[in-house]
């Protein structure tokens, strides 16, 4: 509503002898304020704020009238009142020096400011005024109180006395009532006599004059409150009656407010009491308290003294309110709080020290509210005397507070209800943000009106956010528009503003004419005939409709009331206006689709119809009047006037569907009640299709309802959505300090006919915690703004700079904010047994982002009252509202997310309510919603036993491992150790609060170390090693840890055994690489172990086809061009050889690869797998063979940026976030000069490959079986690899050391599988297996050659207890993992550390980028 806004100024007076300021008052029409001290009176211009002249009164007069005491000016601003110390009023006159000005604007040469325009001097110029004494008047008794009526001024005196003065004084004398002789009375309807003070000494301390009650709010001496009201027009003590308020005892100051006829009367206990006039009785009746609440301020609301100082601001909207122990509080018109100065930066310093109030002896409004001057009551003790004397004369304790206020203050019926727009003296201030970036043509057709002015909101960046919120809510900075000077210099100060639907254009209105700027295009509009902008006043408002804008004005030549429609895109210009002529005032001004509606000073309502017509402008005609004079009692009072779509008979709705977006109904807000006048249909229906809508006689209006009371604002939408009717046909009401009220439409389930007793709309209250500016209909969403501020006090550290207004006052500024509301609905809704209502409203919304949120809000709020409260429940609304949350997908989510939100005590509470954790854990888990699962666990963790934790834990880390989520195994297993280790035994604080999805609530365990060469000469060497790595509490790393042999760990060893038999047993080689990858398991010991068993190999066909699929690696095929290859000399034979026929001297391949052995194995490797970026390009031209495969086509790019085939079509449940980039890239390889003929070869040779990708995994898990022993294995992915080095380095293995000869004949019977396969199904295999075809033949010979298995008997002792006990694994460390077949292959140290050493490149690659490998 207002809004504090930066510093506030200390004024400056060019006078030297000046006193300290007493009071400050500014005249009525707030162009001046008087400045009042002990024996001096001053005038000042408030823009600019300069003196204009004082008064100082001589010794001799001053001693006799006393010092002032309080002034009061006459309502034309003629004359100022002043009353003395002893009595006397004196009458000072104010004569203006005819074209005189102190103050006149300099403007550079050249300018284009016009000083020749009308109203130009009084504008912009600061007059001359005289100050003349011009009557003197001695009461004889102590003043206590001024007040100012029409033409008289009321005096109240401490000897019990009112004085009713002319202004003209010496013409007509004056009357004196006695207070003792006026009859009070509850209210009006008591007897006449009515009970008298009664007591001598009873006199009036302070009043003020109510004139829209016709009466006087008056606080006595003895503390009591009271409202005297005269019974005709003669003012005397026969025809006064006075009403008290009997709960009011400390009454210390009142202020009235005409608009919403309220009387706030401060009290001595800080609060402030809120009565109005009861119409029908006339009895003061209260309407609610104004008063600090010990949460919102602990310290000190207790503690702030008597409340010394209430002002209403101009617009009536809001009230400040100062107490004798300082501080300001600004409060709107029905009490809810917008700022207090006694809490946060403004009542402490930065180092927490704390600061003394602001403590105020007087202040008063500026124009329109956007000012409040203030007398700092401490000012004279801060001067010091020390300080420059010509400085000190400049030091004066006015302060000038800035305040933005809404524009809904002074044009209630802005045309736009969902975009917040706030106005300051200069500037505005709008929540739509930047509309450049959104400029997409509209249809702004009545029918599309419905959209959402959101969807082409500004900011958003192009992609249109479903729901439209990312423009309104995107960010919390204010589109500012500065009001353009030209404009500004002439017609301060702003009055009105509004924006368009679309939120892309801003009208304003100054004290003349309007301006108006766009947001497209960031130009503003001035009138180019300033004569006719200066001739035009606008009285009743302005608003949009479409590209026009539509107001209410005075035409000031004609002296005409006039309504105006101006077009946006043409030239601001009376030409291109339509103008109306209107018969009275026009108060107010409202659009409702193409409908205008005028409340008038006459207390009618007119209803005009708009539209376009063929010239540029648009046309209106009179639809419709409707009288009010019977229910208004002063037209003042209408705060606002709207035409709905709302009505009360949802039948209708349902049976004339067509007539949902009609007026069907006027709101008006009386005072803060709002009255609804519905159209009466209870008459004879005609349906008159062919006629001209607007020659339709339109129906007349019922009579008046009041819906409600307090309404300080209303907000409702003529848009339809039928998904959402709800929302879209409710009516929003802002009620102040008691929150929002919806007044919620009923609709009967799936169009059944209505129950008679159900009533059609409902009035839902509930309470936000913003102040509600705008309403989003669709997105159930409230938009306000809030003031916060921020603390500069740091930079000044000198002690002279301590009375700097930057140190005693922190910096305000005006945030944008919003909240979510729908769950007080379903709440309310639940309260009252609509719960088949709230679930249609709840299914409507599902598609909101936040509602989960809105489903875990509703749930939270009443646990936490429910399960504190006090008192037992009788009809508790948990187990409701627990149903209910079970009709939604996300029940197990928002139970547990609340939980963890929720302190550990109300658990049980809750549980007992939603049911029992463990079968809800167990929920998750048939839903596959492991995350959420993991969540549970924790709440089971901390209600139950450790074995009920450790039973539920292994059961989700199955499901984890099983689904491949290694985030979750890794914290399962940590988990399971502390359960294991006794860190839980009793139930301990919620490990972490915060749940981001991909760690579901557990801690996220990084950089482990992990080791995965295993061979038997460096096991102990590696020990030591890993040791001296700092050691996180990785599964791996604790696996080397002390505590290794204990039962736990041995309980997760087994199911991390079970998970990788059975992937092995699956042929699943790929999830198996991830699986160790991802967990640091041991494959290699664990293979070394397996060898016989899950590590065998029974089918050679199935697997070859299985590994083909899951590493999206393509069937080789025959090129034809291989026959005629250049590759001739045998650098890269090894590299292609896969490729050459049996023709092709494919003897001297196999020789050269069997002289040159194993060593050779690392240069074919690393040549194949690291081509070069510029290598790599060769791919994008290999679709000349006419037999590839070319979905498996694929650019292989920098490491950096991998994007194989396997990232986009990875047909594996295992591709997780880690499941990346395995490359393995020799930096050093240097690029090789290739023919023409060569890159074509090479090419083909490229498409007949899987994905980089897949070939570096292929590797990596070629190594890790080689180094186990797994030699059926090795001989598979030689196979799919086609590289006969492969398979001739596992025969060199298997002739030189002692193999079990049921794995050689295993793998010369599954060699002669693939063989018989390859000749009947894939004919690319051929060639290849002719190559090492003499290999085979070998491998026969030996196997024949066998006699004795106890040959084969391995060496390490280890291995004998593992031959007894086949199960051996369970009961095992990971020491015997080491013995590797390959330890006595005849191979030199040197390729072996060689070979090791390219390995763990390709090792690393299983690894997430931040885990460190260790080479051993």
């Amino acid at each position: 509503m207002y809004f504090l806004s930066g510093w506030p100024k200390r004024l400056l007076c060019p006078l030297e002898s000046l006193e300290q300021p007493l009071r400050i008052q500014t005249d009525p029409q707030r162009a001046f304020f008087a400045v009042l001290s002990p024996s001096q009176l001053s005038i000042w211009y408030c823009r600019p704020s300069v003196l204009i002249v004082s008064y100082k009164e001589l010794a001799k007069a001053a001693s006799q009238f006393g010092p002032y005491k309080e002034a009061e000016w006459r309502p034309d601003s003629t004359m100022i009142a002043v009353s003395t110390a002893n009595g006397y009023i004196l009458f000072f006159e104010i004569p203006s020096v005819r074209d005189k000005y102190l103050y006149e604007p300099m403007y550079p040469k050249g300018s284009p400011h016009l000083k020749g325009t009308l109203h130009y001097k009084e504008e912009q110029c600061a007059p001359s005024l005289n100050l003349e004494v011009k009557k003197v008047l001695d009461l004889q008794a102590s003043i206590t109180s001024l007040q100012s009526t029409l033409e008289d001024l009321l005096v109240a005196t401490a000897d019990g006395f009112l004085h009713l003065v002319h202004w003209d004084g010496m013409t007509n004398g004056r009357k004196a009532i006695n207070l003792c002789t006026v009859p009070f009375s509850v209210d009006l309807q008591s007897s006449r006599a009515g009970s008298f003070l009664g007591f001598e000494d009873v006199y009036i301390r302070d009043m003020e004059y109510c004139a829209t009650l016709d009466g006087f709010a008056v606080v006595f001496n003895d503390g009591r409150v009271g409202f005297i009201t005269p019974m005709s027009s003669r003012f005397t003590a026969e025809q006064l009656h006075g009403v008290w308020a009997q709960d009011v005892i400390d009454g210390t100051c009142v202020a009235v407010n005409n608009k919403y006829r309220l009387m706030a009367f401060g009290c001595a206990n800080g609060s402030v009491q809120v009565y109005t006039i009861d119409t029908t009785t006339g009895a003061m009746q209260f309407s609610h308290k104004l008063e600090l609440t010990p949460k919102q301020y602990p310290d000190i609301w207790n503690k702030t003294g008597p409340v010394k100082l209430i002002r209403w601001s101009p617009d009536s909207c809001v009230v400040m309110v100062t107490w004798e122990c300082g501080g300001l509080s600004l409060w709107s018109v029905f009490g809810a709080q917008l700022i207090c100065t006694l809490g946060g930066d403004f009542a402490y310093q930065s180092d927490g020290a704390k600061k003394d109030p602001l403590k105020i002896s007087s202040m008063t409004w500026g124009s329109e509210g956007y000012h409040l001057w203030v007398i700092d009551g401490i000012s004279p003790s801060n001067m010091k005397p020390e300080r420059d004397a010509s400085n000190e004369a400049r030091q004066f304790g006015i302060l000038q507070f800035h305040f933005i206020k809404s524009a809904l203050t002074v044009n209630p019926c802005m045309s736009n209800q969902e975009q917040v727009l706030l106005q300051g003296e200069d500037r505005l201030y709008l929540n739509c943000g930047d509309a450049t970036q959104a400029q997409s043509p509209r249809n702004t057709s009545a029918h599309s009106e419905h959209k959402s002015t959101r969807e082409r909101g500004p900011f958003s960046d192009g992609c249109l956010d479903s729901q439209g919120l990312s423009t309104l809510l995107g960010h919390r900075h204010w589109h500012v528009v500065q009001i353009h000077s030209t404009y500004l210099e002439s017609n301060w100060p702003i009055r009105f503003s509004a924006i368009d639907k679309l939120g892309q254009n801003v009208a304003v209105v100054g004290k003349f004419g309007f301006a108006h700027y766009s947001l497209l295009t960031k130009k503003w509009k001035l009138f180019g005939n300033i004569t006719q902008e200066q001739n035009m006043m606008v009285t009743g408002g302005l608003a949009w409709w479409n590209d026009f804008i539509v107001l209410a004005c005075y035409n000031l030549n004609d002296h005409q009331e006039e309504l105006r429609i101006y077009l946006r895109t043409s030239n601001l210009d009376n030409a291109f206006a339509h103008i109306t002529k209107v018969q009275a005032d026009t108060l107010l001004l409202s659009v409702f689709r193409d409908i205008v509606i005028l409340f008038r000073a006459d207390c009618s309502i007119c209803l005009y119809s708009i539209e376009r017509s063929l010239n540029p402008t648009a046309s209106i005609q009179v639809l419709q009047e409707v009288s009010m004079s019977r229910y208004i009692p002063h037209p003042f009072l209408v705060v606002s006037v709207t035409l709905t779509s709302v009505r009360t008979e949802t039948g209708i709705t349902l049976k004339m569907p067509q007539q949902a977006c009609e007026a069907e109904s006027i709101m008006l807000n009386l005072a803060g009640q709002l009255i609804m006048l519905q159209r009466d249909r209870s008459g004879p229906q005609i349906r008159e299709k062919d006629n001209n809508p607007n020659q339709r006689k339109h129906l007349p209006f019922c009579a008046p309802v009041v819906l409600a009371q307090s309404v300080e604002n209303v907000w409702t939408t003529c848009r339809i959505n039928k998904q959402k009717r709800h929302l879209l046909e409710a009516l929003w009401l802002s009620c102040g300090g008691a929150g929002m009220k919806v007044w919620l439409p009923l609709f009967p389930r799936d169009h059944r006919k209505p129950h008679s007793f159900l009533s059609r709309r409902i009035m839902l209250p509930f309470h936000i915690n913003i102040y509600p500016l705008a309403v989003l209909f669709e997105d159930a969403l409230v938009l306000g703004a809030v003031n916060d501020t921020v603390l500069y006090d740091c930079l000044y550290t000198q002690t002279s700079a301590r009375e700097h207004l930057e140190v005693l006052f922190p910096f305000s500024i005006v945030e944008r904010t919003s909240q979510i509301y729908l769950h007080h609905i379903l709440r309310q809704l639940l309260v009252r047994n609509l719960g088949e209502q709230a679930l249609l409203l709840a299914h409507s919304c599902a598609t909101l982002p936040y509602f989960p949120h809105v489903l875990e809000l509703m749930l939270h709020e009443v646990l936490e009252e429910e399960a504190t409260s006090r008192e037992p429940i009788p009809d508790p609304l948990l187990p409701t509202v627990a149903k209910f949350i079970t009709e939604f997908p996300l029940f197990l989510q928002t139970v547990v997310h609340c939980a963890r939100k929720t302190e550990y005590a109300l658990w049980n509470y809750l549980f007992a309510a939603v049911g029992n954790p463990k079968d809800l854990f167990e929920e998750c888990l048939m839903a596959q919603d492991l995350d959420t699962a993991a969540s549970y666990l924790i709440i089971l963790q901390n209600m139950e036993v450790p074995a009920v934790s450790r039973q539920h834990a292994t059961l989700l880390f199955n499901t984890a491992l099983e689904q491949g989520k290694w985030d979750l195994c890794r914290h399962m297993i940590r988990f399971l150790k502390a359960i294991g280790s006794g860190e839980t035994e009793t139930p301990p604080a919620t490990p972490t609060t915060q749940e981001p999805s991909s760690s579901s609530g557990f801690e996220f365990f990084r950089h482990r170390s992990i080791s995965l060469s295993q061979s038997a000469e460096n096991l102990h060497s590696k020990f030591n090693l890993t040791k001296t790595l700092s050691m996180p509490s990785g599964p791996s790393g604790k696996r080397w840890s002390k505590d290794s042999d204990c039962a736990e760990n041995m309980y997760i060893d087994m199911m991390l055994w079970r998970h990788a038999r059975r992937l092995l047993e699956e042929i699943k080689l790929k999830d198996l690489g991830c699986f160790a990858a991802q967990l640091g398991f041991e494959l290699i010991g664990w293979l070394c172990k397996e060898r016989a068993r899950a590590a065998r190999v029974d089918d050679f066909v199935f697997a070859l086809k299985k590994l083909h699929k899951d590493f999206l690696w393509p069937f080789p095929v025959i090129p034809a061009s291989s026959i005629n290859s250049p590759f001739k000399n045998g650098k890269y034979k090894t590299a292609v050889g896969e490729h050459l026929l049996k023709s092709q001297s494919a003897d001297t391949f196999v020789n050269m690869d069997m002289d040159t052995g194993v060593s050779n194995t690392p240069r074919s490797r690393s040549w194949l797998g690291t081509i070069s970026s510029s290598q790599r390009e060769i791919d994008t031209v290999s679709s000349h063979g006419p037999h590839m495969q070319d979905a498996f086509l694929s650019p292989l790019l920098s490491k950096g940026d991998e994007c194989s085939i396997g990232s986009a079509t990875d047909l594996t449940e295992t591709s997780s976030m880690v499941d990346g980039d395995w490359t393995m890239v020799d930096e050093n390889f240097s690029s090789l000069s290739l023919t023409q003929s060569e890159l074509e070869h090479l090419s083909l040779e490229l498409a007949s490959k899987g994905p980089h990708k897949s070939q570096v995994q292929l590797r990596y898990l070629l190594h890790i079986f080689m180094e186990a022993g797994c030699l059926d294995w090795c001989i598979i992915i030689g196979l799919i690899l086609r590289e006969s080095s492969v398979i001739n380095q596992v025969f060199s293995i298997m002739q030189s050391s002692d193999i079990d000869g049921e794995i050689c004949q295993n793998i010369k019977t599954g060699l002669y599988a693939v063989d018989k396969w390859a000749s009947t199904d894939c004919p690319g295999y051929k060639p290849f297996l002719n190559i090492i075809k003499p290999q085979i033949q070998k491998l026969s010979e030996i196997a024949e050659e066998q006699v004795q298995p106890e040959a084969f008997q391995p060496v390490n002792p280890s291995k004998v207890t593992e031959q007894v006990n086949p199960r051996a694994e369970e009961s095992r460390t990971s020491s015997s993992h080491g013995t590797n077949p390959q330890s006595d292959a005849g191979n030199s140290g040197a390729s072996r550390h060689e070979e090791d050493k390219s390995k763990t490149e390709d090792e690393d690659s299983f690894q997430e980028g931040s885990y460190d490998c260790v080479v051993s």
